[in-house]
């Protein structure tokens, strides 16, 4: 996989060219932003994930915020899963030795190296979703991250909603609009009654590890596209490294997806 990076990659992206980009792209000292990247996308980086997050965290500066998806989907209910599917007879075992959800262990599950790196920087905090959490370092870290109801994790007590209340900057490395976690948030204000779904994952209450039910709802990232196709012109174009790089502002591209969705 390395030597193909290599043999695609014009010359090695640093922790000074990253930032370079990254600031001719538009972010800046200050700004509250979510990010989303395929590392593999952005050429061979020298340093990896820990460089790009270094680049990162340079343009932000001490008083930039930035937060990443630190979902662990794989804490759940194993008769949903499909890929692959668990045999039945396996069911009741899986259930009764699932750990429970620690913020502080739990890794990410499907995400890549960079949110599974960030989740244990320095600073960081993470959300106490066992299923959806979002992890953030700075000083904003706490009021975003700081509660995250196990009900509805991406309506209007979310962090979700925190976020595009403080106007939160949405990028993208790489990758296309359905890993646009923020846009969760255009789906429920597009469709404020629709029909709660049950979940379940493990969790600890009151220290001891139960299976915990909670509401959450249907939803079709496979749309999304939609709503960046609305978004032309409104966006900021670029490339960071090899990758095309996306930078929206987030309470935009929100409110233009509730007007897509609806």
């Amino acid at each position: 996989m390395l030597t193909g990076i290599i043999a695609t990659t014009d010359h090695p992206r640093t922790r000074a060219s990253l930032s370079g980009d990254l600031a001719a792209l538009g972010l800046a000292a200050g700004q509250l932003v979510m990010l989303h990247v395929s590392m593999r996308s952005l050429g061979f980086v020298v340093g990896g994930a820990m460089t790009l997050l270094d680049a990162m965290l340079d343009v932000l500066g001490p008083t930039g915020t930035l937060i990443m998806p630190a979902h662990s989907g794989d804490l759940s209910d194993p008769a949903g899963w499909s890929a692959p599917p668990v045999p039945a007879a396996w069911l009741d075992e899986v259930r009764a030795t699932m750990p429970a959800f620690d913020p502080a262990r739990t890794p990410t599950w499907g995400l890549g190296v960079v949110p599974e790196l960030f989740r244990t920087w320095p600073g960081v905090r993470r959300s106490g979703h066992p299923t959806v959490s979002l992890a953030a370092n700075g000083p904003l870290a706490a009021e975003i991250v700081g509660t995250h109801p196990l009900d509805d994790p991406h309506g209007e007590a979310s962090p979700l909603a925190r976020a595009y209340d403080r106007g939160v900057k949405l990028l993208l490395l790489g990758v296309g609009w359905n890993r646009a976690t923020l846009l969760h948030l255009a789906e429920r204000r597009a469709y404020p009654d629709a029909e709660p779904i049950a979940a379940w994952a493990p969790v600890l209450l009151e220290g001891r590890r139960v299976w915990q039910t909670y509401r959450d709802y249907e939803s079709e990232p496979e749309r999304f596209a939609d709503i960046g196709d609305a978004l032309a012109g409104q966006v900021t174009l670029g490339k960071v490294g090899s990758a095309r790089a996306i930078l929206a502002d987030g309470r935009t591209a929100v409110d233009m997806g509730v007007r897509v969705l609806g």
